[in-house]
């Protein structure tokens, strides 16, 4: 019995000594050890109820109003944090403005071909958060003089502050599969948005929050403004007094505290 271990033990040596051969050893040894993986656990759509309905739906490009009327441009409508439908109801992800603005058809259009095309309708549904085209906007024709009052109904836009939910996504998916044409939708909006989950949502309300709570630098907005340091009292709107600062005009500034 030792003679045999005495002779597999040399047999080894005589092969380790070899170079080409102490490759294929080794190559051999580190196949062995890798077949063990860990799997993430899948998610479980068990909640999830799938509604008959999952395309978004066509919207109207005029309003059915029985007479029509036109509106000065009221840029409140752009302005400050969006106190509706910034919140999920059923879906899991969602397309939300980091920005005001202004949607018209054309852009709806865009999206509910984009979302519907590349969908797929057996596991995912899309629901609009946002209302059809209702803001008239009145343009007058080219090489009119001015004056004459008010032009003519252009046509109708929706109007979206930041914080507003414009699309979103639910079913049996997860986000690397509705990912990529969300961002590509992103892309073509006339204000700045992003793709986030309910859990990335509330991740970033609760940044807010903590921003705030644990903010090491004396001289903040609020500080600034009830000092009137400088006369900035003169400048500033009651608006920018309620939002401290976060919101001028349609921009935000998330980084401000």
């Amino acid at each position: 019995m030792i003679s045999l271990i005495k002779t597999a033990v040399g047999s080894v040596a005589a092969v380790c000594s070899r170079g080409h051969q102490q490759g294929l050893l080794h190559g051999h040894l580190k196949a062995l050890t890798s077949g063990v993986k860990t799997y993430e656990i899948p998610p479980d759509f068990s909640d999830v109820l799938m509604p008959q309905k999952n395309k978004l739906k066509f919207m109207n490009k005029v309003p059915n109003f029985k007479k029509a009327k036109k509106e000065m441009k009221k840029l409140r409508d752009i302005q400050g944090p969006s106190m509706t439908s910034n919140t999920f109801t059923n879906g899991q992800y969602a397309i939300v403005a980091m920005g005001g603005g202004y949607l018209h058809f054309g852009h709806i259009e865009m999206m509910r071909l984009i979302v519907n095309r590349k969908m797929d309708t057996r596991t995912t549904f899309a629901r609009w958060r946002i209302n059809a085209p209702y803001k008239p906007i009145t343009r007058k024709g080219l090489g009119q003089r001015m004056g004459g009052g008010k032009g003519a109904i252009d046509h109708y836009v929706t109007p979206v502050r930041c914080g507003r939910l414009i699309i979103e996504v639910g079913g049996k998916v997860e986000l690397k599969e509705v990912e990529d044409y969300l961002i590509e939708i992103t892309k073509k909006l006339p204000f700045p948005s992003k793709v986030m989950s309910r859990e990335s949502l509330e991740a970033f309300k609760q940044n807010q929050i903590d921003r705030e709570n644990n903010n090491q630098n004396p001289w903040t907005f609020k500080r600034i403004v009830q000092g009137n340091m400088l006369g900035i009292r003169k400048v500033l709107s009651p608006r920018d007094l309620a939002s401290q600062g976060r919101y001028t005009g349609k921009f935000f500034f998330p980084g401000r505290v």
